[in-house]
């Protein structure tokens, strides 16, 4: 049996006795106001926990939550085509071609051919179309004029990429730039990989003032031509069955046909104009009307990331408005030379249509115009 006064609700007793003052009554209200005065001051219950309602499904947090790994999912993709696959970058092929290694450019030129390439003895400049279109890429490669170093080369070295310097002593060149055509054939040869064409001519014939017109090879049977080792115009001159004999230079050939020893030269008209423009008296110069584009293109040997690298510029030339170094080389050494030459046409003065290098364009980078 448990002792009284020992349980929470319990309290002490204390009993009254009636008196004069209280009957029975009395003592048991004043017993009912101790007792709700001491539940006062015992402690509140603890209350009891609140429950949390069931989260509601959040559409939109969802859609932002998708949207979100979208774009990260996007930019992995980018980041990945930028980095990792796709095309070389400028600094790629740089490093492919070996451009930053070199100190200087050398280029494979000829050096009798005005208009197109020339060197002046005596003052020790270089001038003509194709030295322009040299500098035009060099600037691109990021070589000063003076950094370029031109060699002058024979037809028949242009595939080896073997010039001769001023001592006649062998040189071998990173590029050749020197009124070379591209055919399949030449295409198809060891050590060639051609750019993009950079100038669209034609063939032409070049005679001493006086000579009867010549309309087509048939108007040249039985007479001496000239013409320039591993050139084009040799196909032609066979098809026509018209006598030939080959030089290494043009220069040659104009002596040649100064000593009367041959009749006419024949090879590409931007070639011959340029001698017509400079010797107005002494020599003619005939339109064949010969169907045959002559397309020239730079020689790169076996090297494709620089062969990428000039397309990139000439890409450039053709597509940036801003842009007008080819125009300038062209009116600077074959427009000039339209007047002297009458109705024979000289090149196409337009820059032939170069297609868009496979070349990766970084975001930071201003690779096409």
């Amino acid at each position: 049996m448990t002792e009284r006064g020992t349980g929470r609700f319990t309290w002490p007793v204390r009993r009254r006795v009636p008196g004069p003052e209280g009957t029975a009554e009395d003592i048991a209200v004043q017993d009912i106001a101790e007792r709700e005065a001491a539940d006062r001051r015992l402690p509140p219950p603890e209350p009891e926990p609140i429950l949390n309602p069931p989260p509601r499904f959040n559409l939109a947090a969802f859609r932002l939550a998708a949207l979100g790994l979208a774009l990260v999912l996007a930019l992995a993709l980018a980041i990945t085509k930028v980095f990792v696959g796709g095309p070389p970058s400028v600094a790629q092929l740089r490093a492919e071609a070996g451009v930053d290694g070199w100190s200087v450019l050398t280029v494979g030129v000829k050096d009798d051919q005005p208009g197109v390439a020339y060197y002046d003895k005596d003052t020790k400049i270089w001038s003509g179309f194709d030295v322009d279109i040299a500098y035009m890429v060099a600037e691109d490669l990021g070589f000063r004029r003076s950094e370029v170093q031109f060699y002058g080369i024979e037809s028949e070295d242009r595939a080896r990429m073997q010039a001769t310097n001023a001592n006649g002593g062998r040189v071998p060149v990173k590029m050749v730039i020197a009124s070379y055509s591209i055919t399949a054939d030449r295409e198809n040869m060891a050590g060639v990989t051609f750019s993009a064409p950079y100038l669209y001519t034609e063939q032409s014939v070049l005679t001493l003032t006086g000579h009867s017109p010549v309309a087509s090879f048939q108007d040249l049977k039985g007479k001496p031509v000239c013409t320039l080792s591993a050139s084009t115009s040799q196909t032609a001159l066979k098809a026509a069955d018209v006598p030939w004999t080959s030089r290494n230079k043009v220069s040659q050939c104009v002596a040649d046909l100064r000593a009367h020893k041959v009749d006419a030269i024949s090879t590409d008209a931007a070639i011959l104009a340029g001698f017509k423009y400079r010797f107005p008296d002494e020599f003619d110069h005939w339109d064949l009307g010969y169907d045959k584009t002559e397309a020239w293109g730079v020689n790169v040997g076996e090297n494709e990331a620089l062969e990428k690298l000039v397309d990139l510029t000439l890409y450039r030339s053709l597509k940036d408005p801003k842009d007008t170094r080819w125009e300038q080389a062209f009116q600077n050494n074959f427009q000039v030379e339209t007047a002297k030459n009458g109705t024979t046409p000289i090149a196409v003065a337009a820059q032939p249509d170069v297609p868009k290098p496979d070349v990766r364009d970084l975001p930071w980078e201003d690779v096409f115009p």
